[in-house]
């Protein structure tokens, strides 16, 4: 049994990663994903639950919490918290994110949107200089490139309204873990290393994360992070009133006044979460929920495998390159859509066309199945009146058959690289998901149109694509993924996987993948694809680029309603699957 009470300390959390492999699966209907023992890649099984993220410790914090009774919001909540302290380069308090919630009771799915919100300050021009050109470095690296935070008041919102445990007693293993410190794992070691030039400009953030004379943690060093305990700690008392109006509020408008930054105390204070009514969706018999706008995840998810459907996909073979083709094009058709009609709902009209079956058949009529068409060619669709790699996903499922499928982030690897003196934590650079100027391409090339510019107290356009997959009305996947966008496509691939070819989890989450959006007209392809394959790609007209990094990295949690399979992606490590113990008789 893994034991550790509420002021558990670091050793401990080293008894909760207690992996449950068993030894056999129940049978199931032919339609859910389960485990073939002559598959190639297998999940973690459990019959209590199960916790996956990108980190291991975090996803054990999940499991425990599960163990003491917590449903799967409150271990949710738990691990959001955990992955501040122990993934410093996505987890955060600072920054913002989106969570799915499928609750049994009721059989009601909510989306939770605590993206981050535009300073009243900002405007349209904001990051636009004077020769008329973006500045990238004030959109990427200033405190101007904060948006205020929503991840507190969202977690601490799903606690209050979802979860079952008090705000402290799921707080507690994240305190201990800042507390008493991490290990440095080498993972961990590697991204700080790669991050420390821009750390080092931050005195606060180079004294939380580099060592006394500037070199990065080493693999075995400790890393205590006191000032983030006590920020936590005063949120475990005192709720999201603490970040929001109180003494984190105070140092985070105090780092701002010092540094020309926006967010002032009244913004702040006025931060809201949003529940929202998920994009739903139809594919193949499964029904879809995804995340709504601002997010563009669900939108397209959704007009994607719409358009997808009416071809019998299985019957090409998986990432041939007749398969691969009508990927790539579906993709260079949602992306370009994306570009123009997306953007935060509060603000703008986004049209419900985007997902209709009649908009999907339209499109897959534009396609040639023998020939690429230009990105030249492939302008917005719709005929109606005039939108980071180094984001985090994590799922939890509980035995009630409770589901959370939560993506959030600070846009890029520690975001903009500061952080806010005496509270422990990075801001985000999530100003430059908006576009600082109609046409101009943020940091991950997306073009985005006047639906997504920049406005004050609006939310900027994400990809971020928290997802659940029901048969038969019932929850069998949860799954997201980090990388800018390519979150979509990756979730996209990993829907396919499950669906169209029979694959388990973990099986479906190992697959080479490849990425298009439009501009620039290239496909990114990861290793695994076959050059023959590739070849015949290029051949059709299509510019097939390899990838300089991975493709997403999906956390997955399948379920038949009687066991939970739990699939890490592996393209990044450190992170697990972690099931709970069963509850003793």
């Amino acid at each position: 049994m893994c034991k550790a009470g509420p002021n558990a300390r670091r050793g401990d959390f080293r008894l909760l990663l207690c992996l449950v492999v068993l030894a056999s699966a129940v049978p199931v209907p032919a339609a859910t994903p389960i485990i073939d023992y002559r598959d190639r890649f297998h999940p973690v099984v459990g019959e209590a639950g199960m916790v996956v993220s990108q980190e291991a410790l975090a996803s054990a914090v999940g499991a425990r919490i599960l163990e003491r009774g917590g449903n799967a919001v409150d271990a949710a909540v738990a691990v959001g918290f955990a992955l501040a302290v122990t993934l410093p380069q996505a987890g955060n308090l600072g920054g913002g994110g989106f969570m799915l919630v499928h609750l049994a009771e009721g059989d009601r799915t909510v989306a939770i949107d605590y993206r981050e919100v535009a300073p009243r300050a900002a405007h349209r021009d904001l990051f636009v200089g004077d020769d008329g050109e973006v500045d990238t470095q004030l959109a990427r690296f200033s405190h101007r490139a904060a948006g205020v935070p929503g991840t507190v008041a969202g977690l601490t919102h799903a606690l209050e309204h979802y979860g079952s445990l008090p705000l402290a007693e799921v707080l507690a293993p994240a305190i201990a873990l800042a507390e008493e410190g991490i290990e440095v794992t080498r993972p961990l070691a590697f991204s700080l290393a790669h991050a420390r030039p821009r750390l080092r400009r931050s005195a606060a953030a180079a004294g939380y994360y580099l060592r006394p004379d500037g070199s990065a943690p080493q693999e075995g060093d400790l890393l205590r992070q006191s000032d983030l305990a006590r920020t936590l700690g005063r949120i475990a008392a005192d709720g999201r009133a603490a970040f929001y109006e109180g003494g984190i509020a105070e140092l985070i408008v105090t780092e701002m006044a010092a540094h020309d930054g926006l967010i002032t105390a009244a913004d702040l204070a006025d931060y809201r979460v949003v529940e929202r009514e998920p994009v739903w969706g139809s594919y193949r018999g499964y029904r879809v929920a995804a995340m709504p706008p601002p997010s563009s995840g669900g939108v397209h998810l959704v007009q994607m495998l719409n358009i997808l459907e009416g071809w019998e996909l299985a019957e090409l073979g998986h990432n041939s390159a007749a398969y691969l083709h009508r990927l790539i094009e579906v993709m260079r058709r949602a992306y370009a859509d994306r570009s123009r009609y997306l953007g935060d709902p509060d603000f703008v009209a986004v049209p419900a066309e985007l997902t209709a079956k009649a908009y999907a058949a339209r499109l897959r009529k534009t396609i040639d199945l023998r020939r690429a068409t230009p990105s030249s060619a492939v302008a917005p669709g719709l005929e109606i009146p005039e939108e980071s790699p180094q984001t985090t996903h994590f799922s939890v499922w509980d035995r009630q058959g409770n589901v959370v499928s939560n993506t959030y982030t600070l846009n890029f690897s520690y975001g903009s690289g500061i952080a806010v003196a005496g509270a422990g934590f990075l801001l985000n650079n999530e100003m430059d998901d908006f576009s600082a100027q109609p046409g101009a391409p943020n940091a991950y090339g997306l073009l985005g149109g006047e639906a997504n510019a920049i406005a004050p107290r609006k939310r900027p356009l994400s990809s971020m694509t928290p997802a659940m997959l029901f048969k038969d009305g019932q929850p069998v996947l949860a799954t997201g993924s980090p990388g800018g966008p390519v979150i979509i496509t990756a979730v996209l691939q990993t829907l396919l996987n499950v669906v169209d070819f029979g694959m388990n989890v973990a099986e479906a989450s190992a697959q080479p993948r490849i990425h298009h959006q439009w501009q620039p007209d290239e496909v990114y392809h990861e290793s695994g694809v076959s050059p023959d394959t590739l070849q015949l790609l290029r051949g059709m007209g299509h510019h097939m680029v390899p990838s300089r990094r991975v493709l997403g990295r999906t956390q997955s949690i399948a379920s038949d309603g009687a066991r939970y399979y739990g699939a890490n992606d592996t393209r990044w490590p450190g992170g697990a699957a972690v099931a709970p113990e069963p509850a003793s008789p």
